[in-house]
């Protein structure tokens, strides 16, 4: 039977508004109440399931059994919605200082009594400030911190405001359940709104925000990652609901039809001219910013990028065990562009930008160059590299999109980029001035540090000192006097920095000196960063959002943790948060059937490889022709499995027990004399008479040697030298092999066991010994390719057995 939905709630509350205590505030139309509220919904959810089940039934009589099952099904409708809560559970907040209504979606139930935090889409939608609420928390809380006003529950009818003498703000809660939308128009309140994919970014920013919609509210939809942590913002105004005439909606498991109106003619206009103007400068087009692609080691890679955008390229294979070296060459002096590097890894998937990278050359030269070393442990596990060129734009603010074209007309910067590899343990001399080579009578002027013949130095000085300045500030640069490079030459007084041109000082001082304080937008980490590069670092290494390939769940999801307080055991274990949470899991090892958590997969492994290296090998049968060991192995890996099961040969010839089988008898034979004989007579049946079989081999069989095309004709006065000294060795485990016919599978897995023996790996020096093989076809009942997985499991190699 379908469960019975629960009664709607008839409830409402007044709270004193808190001011916000947590690092990032509440997100879309989210609201947090007191325990206390919770406990009082469930009251009122226990009143209306009773009210609902008295609903309409008959007077009771004991004598009608209608009547007895009418009051049985409405107690069991009543028990099933005493403690049910409406879902998702909603409500209607209302400032009677205003008079203005909005709907808001719980967050959870953690406040202080008496007080609601709201989120600041809910606080601009009651017309309050979140200032305003900082000051009344300081007015009305004394020295040791308590608060003046209490929660007062009311009825539906009576929205009095009995704490009308706290300069608190105050507002009225009321549960509401809201009809489920199926459409909903806005209006964006800005022209030019033209992000790459609408759906995907309404349904990301309503899932994650928003429970509810208000009608004749501005939606705020933050898109991108700003600089500073200012995002771009898309404001739109919610302007008409289907169901018609509904002031809000429910929009949590719903499909949701949204369609985008211009607020005007005017508006359509503009926003159709600025998306035209942004066509004429997409990727890849003759204005706008190159397309990237891949870089290879061969080729160089030309292109031109807008001030503010960024061309990714994709360095897939170099040479692991050599320097690498990107260098990035702008066409002029003024092309003023950055080289960022970030490597492709488990631990690194973002594409590097200008506050999240890994390797960065910011400097103010026309040529960039970032030098790789082989034993970099960025490197260590990387598939492959990401480089991207990005143009500075001093104009506006960076943001760390992928192309944020402005509309002022912008010119682009041509660059080559190119990767090689240079010699290990050379140095690359980046100066562009460098010294040229001169003859010995040359003499070095003061001025400009020119070598000039010695015969002509008054001449040069004297033109030199009344053209020419030297840097006062040690850089060693030499300007004309009247040249603009002088004018705009720079040193930052903070650090080593110089640079020729306003745009590289304004650069500068964005990247390592901005003027307001730098936070993460992206976590909830209290530390504050004095330079992008600081920021940077933190993005790519303990930023809790930063995206992982999760070893456990094979998906690209952030890592998550605490970046202030470090998890000690992800630390240890060298997993991310994320991965110590998601490895908890457990799951059967292959090899030992055991349930084992994911996390501990690569442990519990190891100890079965040390148990690989140390496992005593088996035993083949001393019959030459039988395929099976004499303490039988397992499926996992136990080489003694049979004799621990008591299956064990039972005899002192070396002999497996299905070869002994028909050798063994009851009696008393400390000598072996009896078995001597018996084993002589198997011997002259064999060579005599023959097995019959169609797949013997045996070369003491007249069978096999009929098949292997030999002499079969023996009589017993032949045979008797032929295995005299078998039967010499017979009591000396190990003396003497023996030659008795076996059954067609045994036969094969001794065949398939010496062809896995002669293989090696392709360093020539691998390979497994026969009897792991025979111990591995026996396990896995001759099936050569499971075989193959035994050996890889539980058999060392050759050149492992001998450490």
């Amino acid at each position: 039977m379908a469960a019975t939905p629960p009664p709607s709630l008839s409830w409402s509350a007044q709270f004193t508004i808190a001011s916000s205590r947590r690092a990032h505030p509440l997100p879309g139309d989210k609201i947090t109440l007191p325990p206390s509220a919770l406990e009082q919904l469930l009251a009122a959810s226990w009143h209306a399931a009773a009210e609902n089940a008295q609903r309409d039934l008959p007077t009771y009589d004991p004598y009608n059994s209608a009547t007895y099952s009418a009051y049985r099904q409405a107690e069991s409708q009543y028990q099933d919605q005493r403690q049910q809560l409406p879902h998702p559970l909603t409500f209607r907040l209302v400032n009677p200082g205003n008079g203005r209504v909005v709907y808001a979606g719980i967050r959870e139930f953690s406040t202080d009594d008496g007080e609601a935090e709201l989120s600041p889409f809910l606080l601009e939608s009651l017309g309050l400030k979140d200032a305003e609420l900082k000051d009344a928390g300081s007015q009305n809380s004394g020295g040791d911190g308590s608060k003046e006003s209490e929660p007062m529950v009311i009825d539906d009818d009576d929205d009095t405001n009995p704490t009308s003498g706290s300069s608190h703000p105050i507002i009225t809660v009321h549960a509401k359940q809201l009809p489920k939308g199926t459409f909903v128009k806005l209006r964006p309140l800005e022209a030019g709104y033209d992000p790459e994919d609408w759906k995907a970014l309404l349904e990301q920013h309503l899932r994650q925000n928003y429970t509810t919609l208000t009608n004749g509210e501005v939606l705020v939809v933050q898109h991108g990652r700003g600089l500073h942590g200012k995002k771009d913002e898309y404001r739109f105004l919610i302007d008409g609901f289907k169901p018609e005439g509904a002031d809000g909606v429910c929009i949590v498991d719903t499909d949701l039809e949204v369609d985008i109106e211009a607020l005007n003619e005017d508006q359509a206009r503009e926003t159709m001219k600025r998306i035209a103007e942004k066509m004429t400068k997409l990727p890849g087009s003759e204005q706008g910013t190159s397309a990237g692609g891949e870089l290879d080691l061969f080729n160089a890679q030309e292109g031109q990028v807008l001030p503010g955008d960024y061309i990714d390229f994709t360095l897939s294979s170099w040479n692991r065990t050599q320097p690498l070296e990107l260098e990035l060459s702008g066409e002029t002096d003024e092309d003023d562009m950055d080289l960022l590097v970030s490597p492709l890894s488990a631990t690194q998937r973002a594409k590097p930008r200008i506050d999240e990278f890994v390797f960065a050359d910011f400097d103010g030269h026309r040529t960039k160059r970032i030098r790789l070393e082989p034993s970099n442990v960025q490197l260590e596990k990387a598939d492959a590299l990401f480089v991207s060129v990005h143009a500075f734009a001093p104009s506006k603010p960076q943001t760390n999109g992928d192309h944020t074209n402005g509309t002022t007309p912008q010119h682009p910067s041509r660059f080559t980029l190119r990767a090689k590899h240079s010699e290990s343990g050379s140095v690359v001399d980046i100066s562009e001035d460098a010294e040229a080579a001169h003859d010995p009578d040359d003499v070095q002027c003061k001025n400009c540090n020119q070598w000039v013949p010695e015969g002509r130095l008054i001449l040069h000085e004297n033109f030199c000192l009344r053209n020419n300045v030297l840097c006062p500030h040690g850089c060693g640069q030499v300007f004309q006097k009247a040249s603009p490079a002088y004018q705009n030459h720079w040193h930052c007084p903070h650090d080593d920095a110089y640079g020729n041109t306003i745009s590289s000082r304004q650069k500068h001082d964005t990247l390592n000196h901005p003027t307001e304080v730098l936070r993460c937008s992206d976590c909830s980490t209290q530390e504050t960063f004095s330079s992008i590069p600081a920021l940077a670092q933190h993005r790519t290494t303990t930023c809790p959002a930063k995206t992982i390939l999760c070893r456990f769940c094979h998906l690209e999801v952030p890592q998550d943790g605490d970046p202030d307080v470090p998890n000690a055991e992800a630390l240890l274990s060298g997993m991310t948060p994320h991965e110590l949470a998601d490895g908890a899991r457990t799951t059967e090892c292959h090899m030992c059937s055991k349930i084992v958590r994911l996390r501990d997969m690569e442990t519990h492994l190891k100890s079965h490889d040390i148990d690989r290296l140390s496992r005593p090998p088996p035993v083949p049968c001393g019959n030459l022709n039988c395929g099976r060991t004499l303490d039988v192995c397992s499926k996992s890996g136990d080489t003694r499995a049979g004799t621990r099961q008591g299956q064990g040969p039972g005899n002192d010839v070396g002999l497996c027990s299905v070869c002994f089988g028909p050798l063994y008898v009851s009696m008393y034979d400390p000598e072996g004399k009896a078995l001597r004989r018996r084993v002589e007579r198997r011997y002259l049946q064999q060579l005599v008479t023959g097995c019959g079989k169609a797949w013997c081999r045996n070369e003491y069989c007249k069978t096999g040697r009929k098949h292997s095309e030999m002499a079969a004709n023996i009589t017993t006065k032949e045979a008797l030298p032929m295995i005299k000294t078998f039967l010499d060795g017979l009591m000396r485990v190990g003396a003497t092999p023996l030659h008795f016919c076996v059954d067609e599978g045994s036969q094969r897995r001794k065949k398939l066991a010496e062809m896995l023996a002669a293989e090696e790996d392709v360093s020539g020096k691998g390979g497994y010994g026969v009897e792991w093989a025979l111990g591995g076809l026996e396990a896995e009942s001759g099936d050569l390719d499971r075989a193959r997985v035994w050996l890889s499991n539980f058999a060392p190699k050759r050149k492992e057995e001998k450490r």
